[in-house]
């Protein structure tokens, strides 16, 4: 009885263990408005379904000639016809069983008229600047109502945290050097995101050539130190200890005795006058 009960659990778990999510698709561009993707794994029984979402709305479709599809393309042409200003978002996901993966937006390789295109991406030491074509349909009809917003980011962080908006060209800066950043553009149309975004490209932050190295700086910051404390010694013996240490440099000193004057004798000092035969001397007493 216990190994029947055993059994019937065994058969029952099977199914359970190996159904799993499907791992979502990879790659996912669009080049001419035709939607091409690249299966996760090897697996059997997967299908796709490629959704859409309209300009201004926050509800994604699904794209009825691409709807549980075993292909790895979809024409999504008609999606621009049925959305606001032509310009749409894709995204598709894998499906198995009744299970779905997580679905991955689209991205445009080489821009449309719903997708910039960004002409050339330039990593200097601590920013990133990101150049963008004007020349396009959607300023022509929009006008300036039309601008870029440029995603960046650490090549391991979400896209979606940090952007800078611009019209032409946008400078991204204090980047951390020696960094990979990744960045990712997408049109704004009345300040609202339209059309698919550009594909993700990354570039290393180049290390300044003037930034001293880690050794350098020590060296600097000890001979620093050094001299604020140098300065410090010898403003305290100038100001606290000149006086001791010039006591300390006198060195004994004793007047010797044949130093001192001695009493001058008494001396008789004459004067001689030629009139006079006779002389006569006055006594000067003597002093010390």
């Amino acid at each position: 009885m216990l190994l029947m009960l055993l059994c019937i659990q065994a058969v029952v778990q099977v199914p359970v263990v190996s159904e799993a999510t499907p791992a979502p698709p990879q790659n996912i561009h669009v080049d001419k408005w035709l939607l091409t993707w690249t299966p996760a794994t090897e697996e059997r029984d997967v299908t796709y379904t490629v959704q859409y979402r309209s300009f201004g709305s926050i509800v994604w479709k699904d794209v009825r000639a691409c709807n549980h599809t075993s292909l790895h393309s979809c024409n999504v042409t008609l999606t621009r016809d049925e959305s606001k200003h032509g310009c749409v978002m894709l995204r598709v996901q894998a499906e198995r069983h009744g299970l779905t993966s997580k679905p991955v937006k689209a991205c445009s390789r080489y821009g449309d008229s719903c997708s910039p295109e960004v002409r050339r991406v330039t990593a200097q030491p601590g920013s990133l600047t990101v150049y963008l074509s004007r020349n396009h349909s959607m300023v022509w009809e929009h006008g300036d109502h039309v601008t870029h917003r440029v995603y960046y980011g650490k090549q391991e962080e979400s896209l979606q945290q940090e952007y800078e908006d611009g019209t032409s060209s946008v400078f991204i800066q204090e980047l951390e050097e020696g960094q990979r950043y990744c960045m990712k553009v997408q049109y704004l149309l009345y300040d609202k995101p339209a059309g698919l975004g550009s594909c993700t490209q990354c570039e290393v932050i180049p290390v300044s050539s003037h930034k001293p190295k880690q050794t350098d700086v020590i060296v600097v910051v000890v001979v620093v130190i050094f001299v604020a404390f140098l300065i410090s010694g010898i403003g305290y013996f100038l100001i606290f200890r000149l006086h001791r240490f010039k006591q300390w440099l006198q060195p004994p000193c004793e007047i010797p005795p044949h130093f001192l004057f001695e009493p001058f004798p008494e001396h008789h000092i004459c004067s001689y006058n030629s009139s006079i035969r006779e002389g006569y001397c006055d006594i000067i007493s003597s002093t010390e």
